[in-house]
């Protein structure tokens, strides 16, 4: 534990750590971040320069803080924060070692007006840490430039609240909005969050993340990921995700969205969830949703959704490098209403789909037009269509006579061939029952992480680490990457042409 008085000393100090990392090497940023690179947005965005700063508080020592609220109330404004100086692996991860701003043991910290720049590796913007703890951030501008940082942090059941703040993040591995091990609440409302490196995403979530009238760009990885037993709603935002660089050879997909398990143990097993209600998701390249070992409910309603990759698909729900094979497809639930959906769907082989549209909603595409073996079942209600623009295989159909049009294409329901202008009636997939053994749609909610001496984490503070290493002994799990840098590197999925970035 670092008191305050060698906080303030440490203040005075200047330490370049070089540090051996085996998933990330530190870059460089652009800059403070600006108001000129994402979304269609409303609104003004806040910049550095709409910003009156008073006081500037830095630390360039790696493992340690600028500010830190230990269980205690705390406000901070008008602060220019400076954070330097290197760290590594679980330490920083999961219990916020190295973090410019962090909060634990129920601390309740507010902060406004800050202008926040790190550029250590491993050095997250603002971390909210343990079950009890709330950070509420407002009005701030966060830039991030080491690799392995993201902008916010929640871990161990905290909860982060934030409000009209630009982040900007040029490292790779550095998410915007990030949760790890043990997870929490994240509430964000307004604001623009960008992101620039390999496998940084938007959002990666192994927590309940609500995003409400934001601006969200990533630049080379997917703009979301759910892992496990965890959501992500959006409510009036305009994403754009441009997945088009891999670091991981997991997948042969590039997507948008991605919805998974990858059993390290950062996310309880069950279904991960994602919402969308109104605002814009632009896909730059490869496909919209990707769902894999794991059940998953995707629920969209009146948003405008466009793929600008001809080649893509709207939902591809299949096995990858994670869980066990035979077990490890997508098991999906897709509710749309007043609804939109444009692009095939594609399900293999151990993975199932069942499909609703709801009050107008329509779909324009081919549903398995390959001869995919998994499992859909297509129910349609009243003022919902469905226009073929292939061959089309499924399991199940249940829809009145008007709401199928065959456009000149074949549909066929368990092998039979479905004829125009005709009632069905179906039954939906069972998912639990063919989920596999390693999925648990009842299981319990997450377990924040143990502390490196065994003990429960909960209302505790990790120990400080002032030279950046970590005394705990242990391995972290692998992620997507297959990297041992287990709460940050998301998948950033291939597909298409390789990158220098994948094995």
């Amino acid at each position: 534990m670092i008191n305050l008085s060698k906080k303030t000393l440490a203040l005075l100090l200047s330490c370049a750590l070089a540090v051996s990392m085996t998933a990330c090497s530190t870059e460089t940023g652009t800059g403070l971040a600006d108001s000129s690179s994402a979304g269609t947005g409303s609104g003004s965005i806040l910049t550095a320069d709409d910003l009156t700063i008073t006081e500037s508080m830095e630390n360039t020592v790696g493992g340690e803080h600028v500010i830190e609220a230990d269980g205690t109330e705390e406000t901070y404004s008008h602060i220019n924060v400076k954070k330097s100086g290197d760290s590594e692996g679980d330490e920083a991860d999961f219990f916020g070692e190295n973090a410019a701003v962090f909060a634990a043991n129920g601390a309740a910290l507010t902060l406004s007006d800050l202008l926040l720049e790190s550029d250590g590796t491993h050095a997250n913007g603002i971390f909210s840490y343990g079950e009890g703890t709330t950070v509420n951030v407002s009005d701030s501008v966060i830039e991030t430039s080491g690799n392995c940082s993201g902008g916010l942090m929640t871990t161990g059941g905290g909860t982060m609240n934030a409000s009209n703040l630009n982040i900007h993040t040029t490292g790779n591995s550095s998410a915007a909005i990030r949760s790890d091990r043990g997870g929490g609440t994240v509430k964000v409302n307004g604001g623009k969050y960008v992101t620039d490196g390999t496998g940084s995403l938007v959002i990666y979530s192994t927590a309940d993340i609500t995003v409400n009238d934001a601006i969200m760009e990533s630049t080379a990885s997917q703009g979301v990921v759910v892992e496990g037993k965890n959501s992500v709603t959006l409510n009036n935002a305009d994403l754009t995700a441009n997945n088009n660089t891999k670091n991981s050879d997991k997948s042969d997909f590039y997507q948008a969205v991605m919805i998974y398990q990858s059993m390290s143990g950062d996310a309880s097993e069950g279904q991960g969830s994602f919402t969308m209600n109104g605002g814009t998701l632009t896909n730059q390249n490869g496909d919209i949703f990707f769902v894999n070992n794991t059940t998953a409910r995707i629920d969209l309603t009146d948003a405008s959704i466009i793929n600008n990759d001809s080649n893509g698909v709207f939902l591809r729900a299949a096995a990858a490098g994670w869980g066990s094979e035979g077990s490890n497809g997508g098991q999906v639930t897709l509710n749309a209403t007043s609804q939109k959906i444009n692009g095939n769907i594609l399900v293999y082989a151990d993975s199932n789909l069942n499909l609703s549209l709801k009050n107008t909603s329509s779909l324009t595409g081919a549903v398995n037009p390959d001869g995919q073996e998994g499992g859909v079942y297509v129910e349609l209600d009243d003022n919902s269509t469905w226009t073929l623009t292939g061959d089309s295989y499924i399991t199940g159909l249940t829809c009145d006579k008007d709401a199928v049009n065959l456009n000149g294409y074949k549909l066929y329901i368990n092998g039979v061939e479905y004829e125009e202008n005709t009632d069905s009636s179906g039954e939906s997939i069972d998912l639990t029952a063919v989920s596999g053994s390693e999925q648990n749609p009842n299981a319990d909610g997450q377990q924040p992480p143990a502390m490196p001496d065994g003990d429960s984490v909960s209302g505790q503070q990790p120990p400080a680490k002032p030279d950046g290493s970590s005394d705990s002994g242990q391995q972290p799990p692998a992620k997507p990457d297959g990297d041992s840098d287990s709460g940050q590197q998301p998948p950033s999925e291939p597909g298409g042409s390789e990158s220098t970035d994948n094995a």
